[in-house]
């Protein structure tokens, strides 16, 4: 079998045969710009319907590499040069407060980064650290694979802006059950799927049976902490933390973590669904270009700036080589490479991410007219939602070293704040044997057998005031992206990071002998200066987030800030759309990867309904 792929280096995966043809010339019913979560199972589901689809990914595959295909590596995946793109951001317009950052990270000038408050002279500034993964599955492909669903309401909240019912929580369940190859419950679930193409399963939690481990102590502590019965514990952190049911969203419960992997720990991704779509017998017309940088969207020129007519994108511009992009740490100073342009007949489909689908929209001559001008780029479409309304969850945890190891499983569990301004949950936490205090460049720290953390994630963060804006016009360069933490109503969110920590630390003197003390390193350093004034303080200087989403936001007709309609076709132009993260206006409960998938597959309904309309006219 030979495989219809297009390689631009000979570096693509062994496991896929590069054809010489078609050439890069070539015409596609749709392109596909990005192959992540969003993008790649988009263009497997329209090979799939019989279009002739093209799939650009500016990376490599990586799929038979064990330092991505086994979740366990995850760590591993995210340090890692092979697909590592590194991007520096900012957590507020006050620089001297994100210098006190302690994982600020610099560039010393002789290969190596400095991560820390105080570098060494002649240190470059560059930031936080916020990777993504340049390769075939996108971030789907070094996340820790933890697969969470949104609240009804982030699903009714586009039905309602939208006017467009088929956004409803209701509706929005059958794609999960679509994509899901469930692996952890027996089959005949009706809320879930098994004949997908994303495997899921959950780790084994019988040592919750075991009343004499520390962790179990802790656990029937947060039981009692969180009105569930200690006595049930066992039985609790086996519950399904996908089920679908009324109130789910408001309740509070231990649960068991589900990963987008198989039994055997294999990672399931969009990167399995391409290879399938490619190997597939029935030949589906689906062609993969890798280390290929999308430079641009190109239009119809008869359309563009002319009375009467909208702008139809018809195309897009290539650069051809490996490392082309400047986030890439193995880029080399001044490479490019040949500049081409590939026709599509249908559409143009941008799936690049929360940071650089609107940049490509952008470099597009798609975004804010103001922003756009100052770079002498044309302006195609004003649209000043591009690149705004960046959003995610707020992420913290609290850190502590033990006198001996608490050595078990993981406690998952979804609780509400006292503070919470609905009914619904809005802390995700994970609790056990590691370390995780965000990301920079050779994280995490490891404090030794006996370190002990619970993580929280914050859902329904009350302040999306975040950009993603172009540094320059060149397409090599990374944009400026400033999240704007805590910006609108940064002291509710706070109080409620806060009240997640203090519920949490008063489990862990439960863990007993021979785990106690277990002694706080933050954000009570040493157990010390824990009011709840010192922590939010902590929390405002040191969380970190790595679930970026909204940056082309879906919105109804009267919002001047919406991105996308809800059909996800782009604002006052025809032929393009944008299916990724940045098309939620809202982040979508507390990890977007299983949601953006699901998203997927709804666009690709979209998609496919509104091609068949056109060729039944």
């Amino acid at each position: 079998m030979r495989y219809r792929l297009l390689s631009a280096l000979a570096a693509a995966s062994a496991a896929i045969v590069a054809d010489a043809s078609p050439a890069a010339s070539a015409t596609y019913d749709y392109i596909v710009v990005g192959s992540g979560p969003g993008g790649g199972p988009l263009a497997a589901d329209l090979a799939r319907a019989g279009y002739s689809t093209l799939l650009i990914e500016a990376g490599t595959d990586q799929g038979d590499n064990p330092t991505y295909a086994d979740i366990a590596n995850f760590n591993e995946a995210a340090n890692d040069e092979t697909t590592r793109w590194d991007f520096w951001v900012r957590h507020s317009d006050d620089a001297a407060r994100d210098l006190k950052f302690k994982h600020t990270t610099w560039d010393t000038g002789d290969g190596t980064f400095y991560v820390g408050l105080d570098p060494p002279p002649g240190a470059k500034l560059l930031g936080i650290q916020y990777p993504r993964a340049a390769t075939l599955g996108g971030c789907a492909m070094h996340n820790a694979g933890v697969c969470s669903l949104p609240a009804a309401d982030d699903w009714d909240t586009i039905a309602n802006r939208t006017g467009d019912p088929s956004w409803a929580a209701d509706n929005m369940r059958k794609y999960w059950k679509r994509i899901e190859k469930n692996e952890y419950l027996p089959a005949g679930d009706a809320s879930h799927g098994y004949d997908g193409w994303l495997a899921t399963s959950v780790a084994d939690m019988s040592w919750a049976k075991n009343d004499s481990l520390p962790e179990t102590r802790i656990l029937k502590k947060l039981a009692e902490l969180t009105g569930q019965n200690p006595d049930d514990v066992a039985s609790l952190v086996n519950r399904d933390i996908l089920a679908a049911g009324k109130d789910v969203d408001e309740t509070t419960s231990f649960y068991s973590m589900v990963t987008h992997a198989d039994n055997q720990g294999k990672r399931s991704s969009p990167n399995n669904y391409i290879r399938a779509t490619l190997a597939d017998p029935a030949k589906y017309p689906l062609t993969v270009k890798l280390n290929t940088l999308v430079t641009r969207v190109v239009f119809d020129e008869a359309t563009v700036n002319k009375t009467g007519t909208t702008p139809r994108a018809i195309g897009v511009e290539v650069m051809e080589g490996g490392s082309l992009y400047r986030a890439d740490p193995k880029h080399v100073a001044n490479a490019t490479g040949p500049v081409s342009q590939i026709l599509a007949r249908r559409e143009v489909i941008v799936s690049g991410g929360t940071f650089n689908s609107p940049q490509i929209l952008k470099l597009s001559g798609i975004g804010p007219a103001e922003e756009l001008a100052q770079f002498n780029i044309s302006v195609v479409a004003d649209l000043p939602g591009v690149g705004e309304n960046l959003g995610d969850n707020y992420e913290g945890s609290i850190l502590a070293i033990g006198a001996a190891p608490v050595n078990s499983g993981l406690i998952t569990l979804l609780f509400r704040t006292p503070s919470a301004p609905t009914k619904k949950r809005n802390i995700f936490t994970w609790c056990g044997a590691f370390s995780f205090e965000g990301f920079w460049p050779g994280f995490p720290t490891d404090y030794g057998p006996n370190e002990y953390t619970c993580a929280m994630v914050h859902m329904a963060p009350k302040s999306q005031a975040g950009s993603v804006r172009l540094a320059s016009a060149d397409p090599q360069d990374r944009p400026a992206i400033n999240f704007r933490f805590f910006e609108r109503h940064g002291d509710e969110d706070l109080r409620e990071l806060v009240e997640g920590a203090n519920l949490l630390r008063a489990s862990f003197a439960a863990a007993g002998a021979p785990a106690v003390p277990l002694v706080e390193q933050h954000p009570c350093a040493n157990g010390t200066d824990c009011t709840d004034a010192a922590q939010a303080e902590f929390f405002k200087l040191q969380a970190y987030s790595h679930h970026a989403t909204s940056t082309c936001a879906i919105g109804g007709d009267g919002d001047r800030m919406a991105v996308l309609d809800s059909k996800f076709r782009v604002r006052g132009v025809r032929g393009l759309r944008v299916v990724d993260a940045s098309a939620w206006p809202v982040v979508p409960g507390a990890f977007p990867s299983c949601p953006t998938m699901m998203l997927s597959a709804k666009a690709a309904d979209d998609i496919i309904a509104d091609a068949k309309q056109e060729q039944a006219a």
